[in-house]
């Protein structure tokens, strides 16, 4: 090897050293503490993303599938749709993921009796929520990229594909052993397809044209073709068949073929509506000029301020999941109970359909938007305080203190339910370990 790629090959060596070094050099500058607790944050945080949002989506998937049949579309508009409806599930898998990445960190700081030597070397709530917080900013980025901007496009771009299934523009299918209408003049029936319908057999057709004279077709078998001249004009290439034409008379024109081509005229599809049709389907600016245009009726004012505060209320919640979390992280001391999860599943579904429902009436006028979508985050929001404050001011204060008692009352009244249930007789010595040493009758 002569000098030259030896001396090239050492510098590339030394500048990667080097941005490996610049690397940990930047990753010194943030305390250990900070890097164990995003450690402990992210992982089940994209584990709960990941396992909501594919929950959502096979809920949503096994009904696109039956559609589709129905329909007589192709499979793999069924995960076209499925990609248009991401952005919407994710505003609301986000939020919950947030929330139980961070609730199950600090469980796991409380159950392992980290988080009190934490406190006890002076670390605040606050101080452990530093690196919390920068996450909660990163993903409320992404939640205002997809509520306002993301989610209304592709709410319209699934709203299209579900039309253009229904009107056949995605190829609907003729489906077999039943009566097709086609061009409102053509009833088509095919026995079976095979070769992934490439080939009809046991075809039979009934067309009448306009002079009112009707013909009767049957073929043994036939296939599509597509027109270079006309693209609204397909050919089905008929072999084998029999063509009985009515004209009118007493006796019918009879012809045999081998074989025969019969034009079929594709229907009129019309072009989907534009974007916007619904509020929904708006992005930021839009919402913003049709919600405070004197121009505009007042319902479509009403319904577009509905729908900005309905997205501003939904992302500006999650600045106080951290606080949330904590609060139902920590459980009583010698206590594993995680009825703090369920607690914070619970809520966090609760108020987003409080939300729903409040947009709901604010768009039909009932309700002042500000009223029926902010009075609830206020509320929530003095809820979420409180059980903070409980939680980190207040010493041995619980945020769930009364549920946590009730639940474990529970629990030990259905173990003993069970337990009883379990007990088994010695068939040796059968007694009755309930009759106090009784033998059994």
């Amino acid at each position: 090897m002569t000098r030259g790629p030896i001396l090239a090959r050492a510098r590339h060596v030394s500048k990667a050293k080097d941005r490996i070094s610049t690397g940990r050099d930047v990753l010194k500058f943030i305390p250990s503490i900070d890097r164990y607790i995003f450690r402990l944050v992210i992982v089940p945080m994209i584990g709960v993303f990941a396992l909501a949002a594919s929950l959502l989506l096979l809920d949503k998937m096994l009904r696109l599938f039956d559609f589709v049949a129905v329909e007589g579309g192709p499979i793999a508009v069924v995960f076209k749709m499925l990609g248009a409806l991401i952005p919407e599930y994710a505003s609301l898998a986000i939020p919950l993921g947030l929330l139980l990445g961070i609730l199950l960190a600090f469980r796991k700081l409380a159950t392992s009796s980290e988080l009190d030597t934490m406190r006890a070397v002076g670390l605040s709530y606050w101080r452990l929520l530093r690196v919390p917080y920068v996450i909660t900013m990163v993903f409320v980025g992404i939640n205002i990229a997809l509520v306002f901007y993301i989610q209304p496009v592709s709410r319209y771009y699934y709203e299209q594909m579900e039309y253009d299934l229904r009107s056949g523009a995605l190829g609907a299918s003729i489906k077999v052993g039943e009566f097709t209408t086609l061009a409102d003049r053509m009833a088509l029936r095919i026995e079976e397809s095979e070769d992934n319908g490439e080939r009809l057999v046991g075809i039979f057709a009934r067309v009448a044209n306009s002079r009112d004279q009707v013909l009767s077709i049957s073929a043994r078998e036939g296939t599509f073709l597509a027109t270079t001249d006309d693209p609204d004009t397909i050919i089905l290439r008929l072999s084998e068949g029999t063509i009985v034409q009515d004209t009118g008379s007493e006796t019918p024109r009879v012809l045999s073929f081998s074989r025969h081509d019969l034009p079929i005229d594709l229907p009129t599809i019309e072009a989907f509506r534009a974007r916007g049709d619904e509020t929904r389907e708006y992005i930021l600016p839009e919402l913003l000029r049709i919600g405070w245009s004197e121009s505009r009726p007042e319902d479509i004012r009403t319904a577009s301020r509905a729908t900005f505060n309905y997205r501003l209320v939904e992302v500006v919640m999650m600045l106080l999941m951290p606080l949330l979390a904590v609060a139902l992280a920590v459980p009583p001391k010698r206590s594993n109970s995680a009825l703090g999860v369920f607690v914070s599943i619970v809520l966090v579904v609760s108020y987003h359909k409080v939300n729903q429902y409040g947009e709901d009436i604010a768009a039909l006028g009932r309700v002042d938007p500000v009223i029926a979508l902010w009075v609830p985050f206020v509320l929530f929001a003095a809820l979420i305080l409180w059980m903070y404050y409980r939680t980190a001011y207040v010493p041995g204060g619980q945020a769930l203190g009364a549920l946590e008692t009730l639940f474990a009352k529970l629990s030990k009244r259905v173990g003993k339910l069970f337990a009883r249930r379990r007990r088994i007789v010695d068939p040796a010595n059968p007694v009755d370990q309930n009759a106090q040493g009784v033998p059994a009758q």
